[in-house]
């Protein structure tokens, strides 16, 4: 019997890999992508970072802002980087692979986790990006061996999570036009109702609630915990870990029940 579960584990992991793998080769064929998800976090860090850094109107609790600013802008890289990442089953089932990886014996939940591993893959260059930029602007960051898998770990779940969800959304919309008008729709309140730029305690209630409820919050939280020098979690590091897993573990089991409906 351990036999069996250990040949399946084994199977499900490949099937993951695969489909990883997959994207992954896109991404080769193609590196425009990355340079052009590198201009965003450079506006964000250089122009709106520095202005407000100068301003000193955002209280970070004795926090220089700019290092309070670029987990945030990681965060968003993130968030940005996988909730578009949807369309691309959108175009895989115009294309007729969805097709073929629906009649093929994968487990529907590997199929969805490999996509989401390969939006954390695409993540992790933006968090090379990001602490690139955070460098050259002199930001106090934490290097030690257990920061930085931390950070990959947060990175990769974040990005899994927003993927699945984007995934799901596209499994609803099911074409390029709504999918594209509803992803715009909802980076923008995900972002500015989170605590990426300005921390939750100068929020009126009622965004306090939301930002709460919000995802990219903990990712958020657990990134400048673990990113910066001296720093501590508001939310507490295990939540923050908690949160994102759990949270990829639910959207995964729904996603890999509603991948079929994309091709009905």
């Amino acid at each position: 019997m351990n036999t069996g579960f250990f040949a399946q584990a084994v199977r499900y992991l490949a099937t993951v890999a695969a489909i990883t793998g997959m994207d992954m080769r896109k991404l080769r064929h193609d590196p425009t992508e990355l340079v052009t998800r590198a201009i965003q976090p450079m506006l964000w860090l250089l122009v709106f970072g520095q202005v407000f850094a100068q301003s000193h109107s955002i209280p970070t609790g004795g926090m220089d802002y700019m290092a309070f600013l670029a987990p945030g802008i990681l965060a968003q890289s993130v968030l940005f980087v996988a909730i578009f990442n949807g369309i691309s089953v959108i175009w895989e089932r115009d294309l007729g692979i969805v097709h073929k990886f629906l009649v093929s014996p994968a487990p529907r939940t590997a199929l969805v986790l490999g996509k989401a591993l390969a939006a954390g893959v695409r993540a992790l260059v933006q968090a090379v990006i990001v602490y690139a930029i955070a460098v050259a602007l002199d930001v106090k960051l934490t290097w030690s061996l257990p920061a930085l898998l931390g950070v990959a770990a947060l990175v990769l779940l974040g990005a899994g999570l927003f993927s699945t969800f984007s995934l799901i959304i596209a499994c609803i919309v099911k074409t390029r036009e709504r999918f594209m008008g509803i992803g715009q729709v909802l980076t923008m309140p995900l972002f500015f109702a989170s605590n990426a730029i300005y921390p939750t305690s100068i929020m009126p209630p009622w965004l306090k609630v939301v930002a709460h409820a919000n995802p990219l919050s903990y990712l958020v939280d657990g990134l400048r915990s673990i990113m910066v020098a001296d720093s501590v979690s508001t939310l507490g590091l295990a939540m923050d870990f908690g949160v994102l897993a759990a949270g990829l573990t639910v959207l995964v089991l729904i996603g890999g029940r509603m991948y079929p409906r994309l091709i009905i």
